[in-house]
């Protein structure tokens, strides 16, 4: 069953809420980082992205940059910039994309739990990138961005937020940069945290939806912080790290897509009759074409946009992994057909979110940088939990959960 424990949340003051927030670290490079953040020192990417404080081309793995990320967050706590609350409490945090919101508790999720698989996750980690996020959690002994849970819909919980959620929040506002809306609430009432925890009790798992990095690197530093305590007793505040959970239900998992560089020696005559092999092909012309429905793919070709409908035979409905229109189109096409065989390592394939259109597509074989694109239906909520009930793992780049949570509303200190 699922632990959480409430906790003491540094937050900003109200009236410096939208100069701290920020886009999540991962989301964007350093240049990114250094225009949005401009000569604004209170942008929380002086914590979560510290080389835009050096000369540009500073190795942003260097470690005086990840001292300057533990000087900074000090700094921002001295200057009254981040206040941590006086009370263990949860959190609410609601986000708006297109006229839909999904509604999160902001939590303390159990090292443990993740150690023994009751955090469930459905793709694989990069070492180095999980290294990458331990030093930075090490250096601010604390968990600066929240990871990204999702939860089996609960009528209890549903209940309760919507018992908050109809009161002024405590910040509002909507992102520039994408016009998302976010909104935040605080649950300090002992009967309802006590409710709170209690219904996570009862789930047998949770599930990551976005964040398998951070939820590793948090994970392993509070493991190896219990390992190096010789008075380590289970109840210590590294024993957890900081998650928003939503359910299910309200989550939107959207495209996530390839583009290739080039068609492996192939014409463009050769690739579409190698393709043909597995794919009905449909020529639908110049005009964009999205997938209408699983095991339906578009592709993008000479300025000539496609249908591509998997043939019955070319995939297993019974395999949860086979069945994904990523296994597929990596099978498939990738591989077989482009000789794509690493989608981790090789540099002849891109990936792209469908957050940013097909258009994205069009642009980026139209520039001649990439040869061809392939957009992809989405995979569902239930796809992505069935896959993770059953140990197994996702393909790289399967899926992209917008909006993306903003970091700088609360961080969870281990101490």
């Amino acid at each position: 069953m699922a632990i959480i424990k409430p906790f003491k949340g540094y937050r900003p003051p109200l009236s410096m809420v939208e100069d701290i927030q920020s886009r999540p670290y991962d989301v964007l490079n350093s240049d990114e980082a250094r225009a949005e953040a401009g000569d604004n020192e209170k942008s929380l990417y002086h914590i979560i992205r510290p080389e835009i404080d050096f000369p540009i081309g500073t190795d942003e793995h260097a470690p005086e940059v990840y001292e300057k990320a533990a000087e900074n967050f000090a700094k921002f706590k001295n200057n009254g910039w981040l206040v941590q609350d006086e009370k263990e409490q949860y959190y609410i945090y609601a986000q708006t994309m297109n006229g839909k919101t999904q509604y999160g508790l902001v939590v303390c999720t159990y090292v443990n739990d993740y150690m023994d698989g009751t955090i469930k996750k459905h793709e694989l980690t990069r070492r180095d990138k999980e290294e990458d996020r331990m030093k930075h959690v090490r250096v601010n002994n604390a968990n600066i961005e929240p990871v990204f849970l999702a939860y089996p819909d609960n009528n209890t919980l549903k209940a309760l937020i919507a018992k908050y959620t109809v009161n002024e929040p405590v910040y509002s506002f909507v992102a520039q940069l994408d016009g998302f809306g976010h909104q935040f609430w605080i649950v300090d009432n002992d009967e309802d945290i006590a409710t709170i925890t209690a219904e996570f009790a009862k789930m047998p798992a949770l599930y990551i939806a976005d964040g398998h990095h951070r939820s590793a690197a948090a994970a392993l530093v509070g493991k190896e912080k219990a390992d190096n305590n010789p008075n380590h007793r289970g109840d210590e505040e590294y024993n957890y790290f900081m998650a928003v959970c939503f359910p299910e239900s309200e989550l939107t998992i959207i495209d996530y897509n390839r583009v290739v560089k080039d068609l492996n020696g192939l014409s463009s005559e050769e690739f579409l009759a190698a393709v043909a092999e597995n794919f009905e092909v449909e020529l639908k012309g110049s005009d964009i074409y999205k997938p209408a429905k699983l095991h339906e793919f578009s592709m993008y070709l000479d300025g000539n946009w496609y249908a591509l409908t998997a043939k019955e035979g070319t995939y297993d409905d019974n395999d949860p992994i086979g069945v994904l229109d990523v296994t597929i189109s990596s099978n498939l096409i990738l591989d077989k057909v482009l000789g794509i065989k690493d989608l981790r390592s090789d540099k002849r394939v891109d990936f792209v979110g469908g957050i940013r259109g097909l258009g994205e597509l069009k642009r980026r074989v139209d520039s001649g940088e990439m040869k061809m694109a392939l957009a992809l239906y989405p995979v569902s909520m239930k796809q992505l939990m069935d896959i993770a009930d059953s140990g197994n793992i996702m393909p790289p780049k399967t899926t992209w959960f917008e909006p993306k949570l903003r970091s700088g509303l609360i961080i969870h200190e281990l101490s």
